[in-house]
């Protein structure tokens, strides 16, 4: 059918409303809407947003197939409430050209489940030495707008003002991975008492803060966009809370295990819990979700990282680092901000869909749940209570730090563009 009644159900947490679509569109938004010639979901009780958008995935594709391909990687977005991501640049070969970006684009169209921007390099190869061809790949098919060497700091200040300069004349934005290389050389976990007692290499706060302190000042200087990737101290979000006060173009974003996980963890050395930035303390945690709150920090970005086992199930020092997070982000989100009286659900909308989508500069996606609106939306039981199983996974690697862990709300329904891409929690 052409047509679907979505009855009941809170849009962005308020009231109950019926939403009809019609096609890719929304038609109508009201009370007791006419169901005749549709499909009727029954959403009471249920919440209603705009199809989720993430700022921050790694499909893996090309190169790295074992891990994730753009196919798995959207059907894990999608069952996570995902319409849209923007995929990282250090694939194999690297996203740093106007063919690379056309391929991942190209590979996100022909997989259906959601629409994928592709985020180029920086630097050619993510090295740091030279630019990438940033206007080439902002001028191809895919449009590129955000440009990131994630994985990898744009550490050399002449290069990081140069890409500051480029991308201003497109309206682009420069997004870096925080994280000084000198202060970080042999680091495992995050600096402080449990890594001495453990006898690991100390990742230290400021390894990330002096970067982003240093970047705001280039921005401002420059007078273009950055945005910070994976904030995770209390320091760092003083530091933008500072550069927005001064009315520095600035954006930032926390990941959801940056939200509720802390360096405590480590202590089991299971390397799941391996991640760049590392788990840091509870006043860090606390302090990131205020500044989400606040809206010091901008929005949230899973930095879906997959990895096969045999790339995680070895030991500490050896493990890769990161850990998947589209399948279980805003159940995160739910307990860590919603179930704290944080953030409402329209909060939510803007911290998930609406932010990233205008800092990424994506059309037709993070827009109201109103008439005439394209039909890319995510429905929510918010009362449902379930238990974290990788096995029942989309994503091709299973590396979650909450396998066993019971976490609120199941994503029921996503569409894009009016078809269903879930149905009663399942890929359609």
């Amino acid at each position: 059918m052409s047509k679907i009644l979505i009855r009941g159900a809170k849009v962005l947490g308020g009231e109950a409303q019926d939403v009809l679509i019609d096609g890719e569109t929304i038609a109508e938004v009201g009370q007791d809407l006419s169901a005749e010639g549709a499909q009727v979901i029954e959403a009471g009780g249920q919440v209603l947003l705009p199809g989720l958008v993430d700022l921050h995935t790694h499909l893996r594709e090309p190169g790295r197939e074992d891990s994730e391909t753009v196919l798995t990687g959207t059907r894990a977005a999608a069952s996570g409430g995902y319409t849209a991501v923007f995929a990282m640049a250090n694939t194999f070969p690297v996203a740093d050209t106007a063919g690379v970006v056309e391929q991942v684009w190209r590979l996100g169209k022909e997989s259906g489940y959601c629409d994928v921007q592709p985020i180029g390099a920086v630097t050619v190869g993510l090295e740091g030495k030279q630019l990438s061809e940033l206007g080439a790949m902002h001028d191809s098919a895919a449009r590129v707008t955000v440009f990131s060497d994630d994985g990898k700091c744009v550490d050399d200040a002449v290069i990081m003002r140069r890409a500051l300069e480029y991308v201003k004349a497109f309206g682009g934005v420069v997004a870096q991975h925080a994280q000084e290389p000198r202060l970080t050389e042999g680091a495992q976990m995050n600096e402080g008492v449990v890594s001495a007692e453990l006898g690991l290499g100390g990742w230290p706060a400021v390894a990330e803060e002096s970067i982003i302190a240093r970047d705001v000042l280039l921005a401002e200087h420059v007078g273009s966009r950055v945005h910070i990737c994976h904030l995770s101290t209390a320091g760092s979000v003083e530091i933008v809370r500072w550069a927005k006060s001064r009315g520095i173009d600035v954006t930032a974003e926390v990941t959801p295990h940056h939200l509720l996980l802390t360096e405590e963890l480590v202590r089991s050395y299971n390397a799941v819990y391996k991640v760049n930035p590392p788990l840091r303390t509870e006043r860090d945690v606390l302090a990131l979700r205020e500044a989400l709150a606040d809206g010091t920090i901008d929005i949230v970005a899973t930095d879906h990282a997959p990895h096969p086992h045999e790339d995680k199930d070895c030991e500490w020092a050896a493990a890769a680092m990161g850990m998947v997070g589209l399948e279980t982000a805003l159940s995160v989100v739910q307990q860590t901000m919603v179930e704290t009286g944080l953030l409402d659900w329209a909060g939510v909308a803007e911290r998930m869909s609406f932010a990233p989508a205008r800092i990424g500069s994506l059309e037709n996606h993070g827009r109201p749940v109103s008439a005439g609106e394209p039909a890319n939306l995510t429905l929510v039981d918010t009362s449902y209570r379930g238990v974290v199983d990788p096995a029942h996974f989309a994503s091709r690697s299973r590396n979650t730090p909450y396998e066993g862990r019971e976490l609120p709300g199941r994503v029921t329904h996503t569409f894009l563009r009016g078809r269903a891409t879930v149905v009663d929690g399942k890929l359609a």
